[in-house]
């Protein structure tokens, strides 16, 4: 029996069972569904995309895995060797590994290593209120929503703040020479309810986190390829270590050059299984490519213009705010009965939703054309009406 993610299994409703997927579209027995939020936001190139499964097929007629303890491949080292070209600044040491959780792991375990490495004793890790990391011990420490960890004790080694200017300098003020890293979604704070925050406040951070060598760590697992309608938020402002989905953990000189050294011990002791997959860095490697070629950016910026030309205007007594930035919407109501029996709604009309709390959105693929966009906005508005 499959056990699945964040449901009650004594009480959750039957899920939608999918035979095949093609572009934006899921196809059930009985229904083809736009997918709205991108399978948890990540399938931008939608589905079957031709040269993504080509990329994976060719790699699968060499060999599917090999581990990197000892061994490399190519894949991996062109794979790492275009992270090093297309990411900004001297973010150019790539650990990897297999899931955006783990790759948070592995970059709080570099933040807190890099500092024992010089000798300090630096056990805090300043994060956001209203974060989500990811579902693994650490990561779940540096969330904070507790609808996902409310059975797991708060650890004393995180504070958390509000993205709010005075509340940052007062946490810097009260514990910089304890802090190891700053951890952030920059601009987006996804599964903590689609919460949208300005620039100045990442580049505030920035000026704190170089004045008291603290290390900012932004994880880019959603916000990362064009989501905030940024490339990455990391071009605006330049963190020290840089996490993206599926999975990479990106680090620069200063951090990279704490652990290299001729002394073992000073090593990162870390390695998942599965880090570097031949199979995923193929099609990884596919997908930047696509993603420059097409010039994802402009349909961004696309999706963006849609999204507000059809819901920036939009309201009714039962919406808190509607929040539009990039390729995402968010539609939060005060109360979250109100989007009780909405994905049902949605799926009798052709769209895939999956609300959560008192939050509606879309993360779409960035191939969607602009009928079906303005489908999904539709059935959004249906609800309401």
């Amino acid at each position: 029996m499959i056990w699945y993610p964040y449901e009650q299994m004594k009480t959750m409703k039957e899920p939608y069972r999918i035979l095949d997927a093609e572009g934006v579209h899921l196809y059930t027995k009985d229904q083809k569904l736009i997918d709205s939020i991108s399978s948890w936001w990540c399938m931008i190139h939608g589905y079957k995309h031709p040269e993504l499964t080509a990329a994976i097929k060719e790699q699968a007629d060499r060999f599917c895995h090999v581990m990197l303890g000892g061994l490399t491949h190519e894949p991996v080292e062109k794979l790492s060797d275009k992270l090093q070209e297309f990411l900004p600044g001297d973010l150019d040491y790539c650990f990897f590994s297999d899931s955006g959780s783990v790759a948070v792991e592995v970059s709080l375990k570099m933040a807190l290593q890099y500092n024992t490495n010089q000798g300090r004793k630096r056990p805090l890790v300043l994060a956001l209120e209203h974060a989500y990391h990811g579902d693994t011990f650490k990561a779940m420490e540096v969330g904070d929503d507790e609808d996902y960890h409310f059975a797991f004790d708060k650890k004393e080694g995180v504070v958390h703040i509000p993205t709010e200017i005075p509340a940052l300098e007062d946490a810097f003020e009260l514990y910089h020479d304890r802090l190891n890293c700053f951890i952030v979604e920059p601009l987006l704070q996804g599964a903590g309810g689609m919460r949208m925050y300005d620039i100045s406040f990442l580049k505030r951070a920035r000026e704190l986190c170089n004045q008291y060598d603290v290390l900012l760590i932004f994880d880019e697992v959603a916000t990362g390829f064009g989501r905030t309608g940024n490339r990455f938020v990391a071009d605006l402002v330049l963190p020290d270590i840089l996490v993206l989905g599926h999975a990479v953990t990106v680090a620069n000189h200063k951090v990279f050059d704490a652990f290299y050294s001729d002394d073992d011990r000073l090593a990162l002791m870390h390695g998942p299984t599965f880090m570097g997959n031949p199979l995923a860095c193929a099609v990884a490697l596919k997908g930047i490519e696509i993603f420059e070629r097409d010039d994802y950016m402009s349909k961004i910026r696309h999706i963006e213009q849609i999204s507000r030309q059809e819901m920036e205007n939009f309201s009714d007594p039962r919406i808190k705010e509607v929040r539009i930035m990039g390729g995402c919407t968010c539609v939060e109501v005060h109360d979250p009965k109100t989007l009780e029996g909405f994905q049902q709604f949605a799926y009798e009309r052709g769209v895939f939703c999956r609300p959560f709390l008192n939050y509606m959105y879309s993360m779409v693929p960035y191939v969607i054309s602009d009928e079906e966009l303005i489908q999904i906005f539709d059935v959004m508005k249906d609800w309401f009406h």
